[in-house]
């Protein structure tokens, strides 16, 4: 089975395991998951995440958050640039997540970072995906 999407399949694994209040979810790890599990962890969406070496491909083990009344921490993920529709922001362009509550995960020439840091270093990219 060839996958068109795997940043789609990525935040669809973590919606789900959340949504069955799972601790952690296995991805198939590809650089550019890595890099958007580096940011939801910088912004404090998810507790962590491991790479577990595995002889075709590596897997990406995320470490789900919860508050402490067991509230997801997660509220929405979802895919806002698609591969058949692109969507690209400058920085004066990216709106603010429910008051800054939340964040778009944007591609960067400076790497995966999010729209706060985006707005810091001034630069602009693709809108990988919004999370609240």
């Amino acid at each position: 089975m060839s996958m068109t999407d795997p940043v789609a399949d990525m935040l669809t694994r973590i919606r789900n395991a959340n949504s069955l209040m799972r601790d952690e979810v296995g991805i198939p790890s590809t650089a550019i998951k890595i890099s958007i599990a580096e940011v939801l962890k910088r912004e404090g969406f998810i507790k962590g995440f491991d790479i577990i070496p595995r002889p075709l491909q590596n897997q990406l083990k995320i470490r789900l958050k919860y508050g402490s009344e067991g509230e997801k921490v997660i509220r929405a993920i979802s895919r806002t640039s698609k591969p058949g529709c692109r969507v690209y922001r400058g920085y004066e362009d990216l709106p603010h997540i429910l008051s800054g509550q939340g964040i778009m995960v944007i591609s960067t020439n400076q790497g995966v970072l999010s729209d706060r840091e985006c707005r810091e270093r001034k630069v602009g990219g693709e809108v990988l995906c919004t999370v609240y």
